[in-house]
C-alpha cells in the first residue's frame, strides 16, 4: 500500500491500489466506535483499514485527569497500533479525512506527506466530535475545551503555572486573578474538572508555596442551565452541587458566559444584569460539535443533520439510502442517544455484527437497541454519582468505588490499568500528583500553530492573486517555490515544510512581530 504525494499538475490522486479482493471496511477514527468495531471484526474475512488524524486511542473519560496531573497522557491514550499489532487484518494509516465520496466509495485523507485516496467496500464513519462553543470560536483561545491529549496538556500548563505565577505576584488584585478558576460547563467534564483544580488548591498544593495560600484559591462553576448534572436527575443533582460546595467550589447557575478574554469572563445573570469574573485561568466544558463529516454525509446522501451536526441515522445505523456506511458514536442522531462511551462502544460492535451477518448471506439483525449500563461522574475523591436507569440513584463512596472499577475495566491494555491504579493511589489516599511537568511550550502551542496556519493560507492566497505577475520570477529563482504554470501551487505550497514556509512567515511578521495590517501578533502569555 502506498500513500499518494502531490504530483504536478492538477490531477486528483487515484485511489491505492487494495492488493486484495477481499471485502474492504475503512473505519474513520479510533475513539471507542472505531476501534470496537475493528476488534469486532478481528475474524471476519475482511481487511481493515483505519484512518486517524492522531496515532493515539483517547480513553476521554479521563482526560481531565491528564489535566490535573494525576495520570499521564500515555496511560489514557494507547497507541492504536499497539492495540492493534496482534489483528493481522487491520491497517492502521495516520490521516485527517477531508472528502467521503458516496458515489465513487472513497475515502480521501491528508498527511504531511500528501493525499490518500482509499476505496471501501463497506465504511464506518466514527470520527467523533469536538468542542462547540455557540459560535463564539475566539472563546477557544482564552478557554482551551477538554476533548483532545493537546488540550490536556495546554490544560495541564495553565492550571498549574496559575498557581506558579500567583507566587511571584505583589500586586494582591493580580494574584487574585491568577488564584481564580473558572470551568464553563456543569456537566460530568466541568463537575469533574472543578473538583479536581478545587483538591489541587486545597489539599495537593497547600504546602508547597511560601507567599500563597492555595487554599484561598477560588473555583468557580459556572453554567446557563439551572442544575449541576441535569441528566443525572433531581437527586444526585443537588447532591453532586453540595458536595462540590462542601469542598470549596462555588457553583453558579442560570450564568450565561457572554465574553471571554485574557484577564476574564463576563456573563449575564438570569436577571438580566451582566458581570465579570476576574480570571486569568479558564475551562470550557461546555458542549460539543460532531465532525464536520457528518454534514458532508448528509448533503451527499439528502440526509440530515441535527443541530449538534449528526447525521440522521437509520435505526440500524446505516446512512438512508446507502446500506454500506455505518455511522456511529457521537456523529449518529438516534432516538436522542447520548454522546457517551457507551453508545460509541455498542454501535461499532453492532456495525460490525451487521458486516459480517451481511458476508454471510444471513439476514440482517435487529435494529439497534442500546443498552444503558449507567452513568457515573466523580466529584471529589472518594465521592462520586451514580445513576442506572430510571429508578437507581446512589452517591458518595460506594459510587466513587464503582466509578473506579469501571474506568479501569475500560482502560485498554493491562500496563494502563496497572500504572493509573498506582497513581490513583498516590492522588486519592496521599498527596501527590506524578504529573505536574509543565512547560510553555504546552500552553502557546495550540495558539501560536492556528495563527501559523491562518498566515500560511493568507500567503497562499497572495501567491494566487499575484502568480501572473511572478511567473517568470519563478521559472528562473530556483528556488522550492511552485514551479509557475505548474498547475499545483496550492497543494505545493500547502504540503511544504522548509525554509521558504519560514521566510515567508518572517517577511510577514517580521523579526520582532506583525507589522501594521498582518496578522493580530501574539500577546505576551501570562499563562506561564
Amino acid at each position: 500500500m502506498t500513500v499518494e504525494t502531490p504530483a504536478p499538475g492538477p490531477a486528483t490522486p487515484a485511489p491505492i491500489d487494495r492488493g486484495s479482493s477481499r471485502h474492504q471496511v475503512v473505519i474513520i477514527g479510533s475513539g471507542f466506535g472505531g476501534l470496537w468495531a475493528t476488534e469486532a471484526l478481528s475474524k471476519a474475512p475482511v481487511d481493515i483499514v483505519m484512518i486517524s488524524g492522531t496515532s493515539h486511542h483517547l480513553f476521554q473519560p479521563l482526560l481531565y485527569q491528564v489535566a490535573t496531573g494525576v495520570l499521564s497522557e500515555g496511560e489514557v491514550a494507547p497507541a492504536t497500533r499497539e492495540v492493534l499489532k496482534k489483528q493481522r487484518n487491520a491497517m492502521v494509516l495516520l490521516g485527517r479525512v477531508t472528502e467521503i465520496d458516496i458515489d465513487a466509495k472513497t475515502v480521501t485523507s491528508v498527511s504531511p506527506l500528501g493525499t490518500t485516496v482509499i476505496p471501501y467496500d463497506t465504511l464506518i464513519v466514527a470520527a467523533g466530535a469536538g468542542q462547540s462553543y455557540f459560535g463564539n470560536d475566539q472563546f477557544s483561545e482564552f478557554a482551551p475545551g477538554m476533548k483532545s491529549i493537546d488540550d490536556a496538556l495546554e490544560l495541564r500548563g495553565r492550571i498549574f503555572g496559575s498557581f506558579e505565577l500567583a507566587e511571584l505576584c505583589d500586586d494582591p488584585e493580580e494574584r487574585e486573578e491568577w488564584l481564580t478558576f473558572v470551568v464553563v460547563g456543569a456537566g460530568p467534564t466541568g463537575v469533574e474538572m472543578a473538583g479536581q483544580i478545587s483538591e489541587l488548591a486545597h489539599r495537593t498544593l497547600r504546602r508547597d508555596f511560601r507567599r500563597i495560600d492555595t487554599t484561598k484559591a477560588k473555583v468557580i462553576l459556572l453554567d446557563a442551565a439551572p442544575a449541576v448534572l441535569g441528566a443525572f436527575g433531581d437527586k444526585l443533582s443537588i447532591a453532586a452541587r453540595k458536595q462540590l460546595e462542601n469542598i470549596g467550589v462555588d457553583v453558579e447557575l442560570n450564568a450565561k458566559v457572554v465574553g471571554v478574554d485574557n484577564t476574564g469572563v463576563d456573563i449575564i445573570d438570569s436577571d438580566g444584569k451582566e458581570r465579570r469574573i476576574r480570571s486569568r485561568c479558564k475551562v470550557w466544558a461546555a458542549g460539543v460539535s460532531a465532525s464536520p463529516l457528518g454534514r458532508q454525509l448528509a448533503e451527499q446522501s439528502g440526509g440530515e443533520v441535527d443541530r449538534a451536526g449528526r447525521v440522521k441515522v437509520n435505526e440500524d445505523l446505516t446512512l438512508p439510502g446507502h446500506p454500506e456506511i455505518f455511522v456511529v458514536g457521537d456523529m449518529m442522531a438516534l432516538n436522542n442517544l447520548p454522546g457517551v462511551a457507551q453508545v460509541a462502544m455498542q454501535g461499532g460492535k453492532y456495525a460490525a455484527g451487521q458486516i459480517v451477518r451481511r458476508l454471510r448471506g444471513e439476514p440482517p439483525a435487529e435494529p439497534f437497541k442500546y443498552f444503558d449500563k449507567g452513568s457515573m461522574a466523580t466529584i471529589s475523591r472518594f465521592h462520586a454519582v451514580c445513576s442506572m436507569g430510571e429508578r437507581v440513584h446512589f452517591s458518595g463512596f460506594f459510587a466513587w468505588l464503582m466509578w473506579l472499577g469501571v474506568h479501569v475495566m475500560y482502560l485498554v491494555g493491562f500496563k494502563n490499568r496497572f500504572t493509573t491504579v498506582i497513581h490513583w493511589a498516590v492522588s486519592f489516599i496521599f498527596r501527590g500528583r506524578s504529573q505536574r511537568t509543565t512547560t510553555r511550550q504546552q500552553i502557546v502551542a495550540r495558539t501560536l500553530m492556528a495563527r501559523l496556519s491562518a498566515t500560511e493560507e493568507a500567503l497562499k492566497e497572495v501567491q494566487e492573486q499575484e502568480a501572473p505577475a511572478i511567473e517568470p520570477a519563478a521559472e528562473t529563482s530556483g528556488t522550492a517555490s511552485s514551479p509557475a504554470g505548474s498547475g499545483s501551487r496550492g497543494n505545493s505550497h500547502q504540503e511544504r515544510v522548509g525554509t521558504d514556509s519560514v521566510d515567508e512567515l518572517t517577511a510577514a511578521y517580521g523579526e520582532e512581530g506583525a507589522e501594521a495590517g498582518e496578522a493580530t501578533p501574539v500577546k505576551p502569555t501570562p499563562e506561564s
